[in-house]
C-alpha cells in the first residue's frame, strides 16, 4: 500500500475573465467562442504579449499527503486555497499537472455541497453515502450517528430547502464526516456554527485523521489549524510559498503582509468571505487612529476609530453591529458590540454611512484580524447563519508602542497599568 494519500504533480488552474455562464449553449456560441478563442491566443503570439483576460489561479503546486495525516492550506484571499481543493475533489480538472489520489474523497467545500434542495435530510445521507459508493447497509448502520451529531433529528424528514444554513452546515459535515471517506476535504467549515459546533468539528476532524484517514482543509483560523494538522501549506498568488510543520508555515504566513492596508484608506469588503442572510452587508470600511508618536498607526492603550459603510435592502433596525479583533491564532481579544451598550442602530434603505469609535485599545504591539458583524439577535437567534452579514476577516491591523508613552504590562496580549509598592 502506498504511503501517499494525495500526490500533486506541477498542479496549474487558469481561468478566463468574463468567461459565459450560460445554463446552455448553442453551436453557433460553441464554433464562435472557440474561433475567438483561438484569434486571441494567435494575436497573443504575434505580439508576445500575454491574454490580459486568463490568469493562473494556481501555477506548478506540488506536494504529497501522507496517508494518515492531517494537512492544512493557509494564506491570504484569492491565493488558490479553494481553487486547490475543488480539483482535488472533482468539481472541476486542472489546467495542467496530474492528482493522484489513493482512496475514496469525501468533501465540504461550500455549505451543503452535494444535497439536493428538494430531498429530505434522510434522503440526501442516503445519496451522499451512495455517491461516495457506499452499500446501504453501511449507510444505515451510520445513520443514527450522523443525526445525532448535526443536531436535526425533529427535521430529518423535512426538504433540507427548509433548513437555514446552520442546520445545512451541521448535516453537510456530518455526512462527510461520517461516511468514512479515506480522505477528507474541508473548506471554511468552522466560519459558520456556534462555539459548540465548532468544537465538536475540530473533536470529529482530529478522530477521523487518528484513525488513519486523512484529511486537507482550509481555514483563517491558524489557532485551528495548529491544533488538527502536523503539517501546513501556505499558499501565495497561486504557487506554494511554504510547506512543512504546521508551526513553522504559520510563522511564515505570519511574518508576511497581506492585508494590512494603511490607516485613512477606504478597504472595499463587498467581495469579502462572509456568511449571513445579505438583508443588510457591509461595503467598505475606514479606520484610524490620531495618536502623538503612533505614525498615524494604533497605538496601544490608544484610540480607534471605524467608518463602516453599509447597504441594506430596506430600512431597518439593527440590536447588534460590532467591530471584533481576533489575535493571529484567532482568538478574539476585542469587540464593540452596540449589543453591549443598548444601542439600537437604524438603517435606511440603500447606503449607510455609520462611525464606531473605541476609546483605548489595550493590546499590546502586534498585528490582529478585523471582524465584522450585523445582526439582530432579538428577533432571531445570535448564530452565525441568522445575521444579516458576518466578515470573520476582513483585513488586519498593526498596534504600535506610542514613542511618547510607556506601555506597562508589555510581553502579554493586553497592556495594563499597575504599579508596586513597599508594605510595611
Amino acid at each position: 500500500m502506498r504511503c501517499e494519500a494525495v500526490r500533486l504533480i506541477r498542479i496549474g488552474k487558469q481561468y478566463r475573465r468574463g468567461a459565459r455562464t450560460d445554463s446552455y449553449r448553442t453551436l453557433r456560441d460553441l464554433i464562435s467562442e472557440r474561433a475567438k478563442g483561438l484569434l486571441a491566443r494567435h494575436r497573443a503570439a504575434v505580439s508576445g504579449e500575454r491574454d490580459a483576460r486568463t490568469f493562473w489561479a494556481l501555477r506548478d503546486v506540488s506536494f504529497d499527503v501522507p496517508r494518515g495525516s492531517a494537512l492544512g492550506l493557509i494564506g491570504p484571499n484569492g491565493a488558490g486555497k479553494s481553487t486547490l481543493l475543488k480539483i482535488l475533489s472533482r468539481v472541476t480538472s486542472p489546467t495542467s499537472g496530474q492528482v493522484q489520489l489513493y482512496g475514496r474523497v469525501g468533501s465540504l467545500l461550500e455549505v451543503g455541497t452535494g444535497f439536493h434542495p428538494e430531498l429530505t435530510g434522510r434522503e440526501n445521507v442516503l445519496l451522499n453515502g451512495a455517491i461516495l459508493g457506499m452499500k446501504r447497509s453501511e449507510i444505515l448502520a451510520k445513520f443514527d450517528e450522523i443525526v445525532a451529531f448535526a443536531e436535526v433529528e425533529a427535521f430529518i424528514d423535512t426538504p433540507v430547502k427548509h433548513y437555514s444554513s446552520g442546520m445545512y452546515l451541521r448535516l453537510a459535515f456530518s455526512v462527510a464526516a461520517h461516511l468514512e471517506p479515506e480522505i477528507l476535504l474541508v473548506d471554511e467549515v468552522l466560519a459558520v456554527g456556534d462555539v459548540a459546533f465548532q468544537k465538536r468539528c475540530l473533536g470529529k476532524m482530529d478522530d477521523v485523521a487518528r484513525n488513519g484517514r486523512t484529511v486537507i482543509c482550509v481555514s483563517h483560523n491558524l489557532e485551528s489549524i495548529r491544533r488538527l494538522c502536523s503539517h501546513a501549506v501556505l499558499l501565495e498568488s497561486g504557487r506554494v510559498a511554504a510547506f512543512g510543520p504546521t508551526h513553522a508555515v504559520v510563522q511564515e504566513y505570519l511574518s508576511r503582509d497581506y492585508q494590512r492596508p494603511s490607516p485613512g484608506v477606504r478597504i472595499d469588503v463587498s467581495s469579502v468571505r462572509r456568511t449571513g442572510t445579505g438583508a443588510a452587508r457591509f461595503v467598505s470600511v475606514q479606520y484610524g487612529a490620531d495618536e502623538d508618536g503612533a505614525r498615524g498607526k494604533t497605538a496601544s492603550n490608544g484610540q480607534l476609530t471605524f467608518v463602516l459603510e453599509i447597504h441594506s435592502d430596506q430600512p431597518r433596525d439593527v440590536r447588534s453591529l460590532a467591530v471584533f479583533l481576533c489575535d493571529q491564532f484567532g482568538t478574539k481579544v476585542l469587540n464593540a458590540d452596540t449589543l453591549h451598550i443598548h444601542r439600537t442602530v437604524s438603517l435606511r434603505q440603500g447606503r449607510n454611512v455609520l462611525k464606531l469609535g473605541i476609546a483605548a485599545v489595550h493590546l499590546t504591539p502586534g498585528f490582529y484580524r478585523v471582524g465584522l458583524w450585523l445582526a439582530d439577535p432579538v428577533q432571531t437567534r445570535a448564530t452565525t447563519d441568522a445575521a444579516c452579514d458576518f466578515v470573520e476577516s476582513a483585513f488586519e491591523i498593526e498596534v504600535v508602542h506610542p514613542e511618547s508613552a510607556r506601555l506597562p504590562g508589555a510581553g502579554a496580549l493586553v497592556a495594563c497599568d499597575f504599579d508596586v509598592e513597599e508594605v510595611v
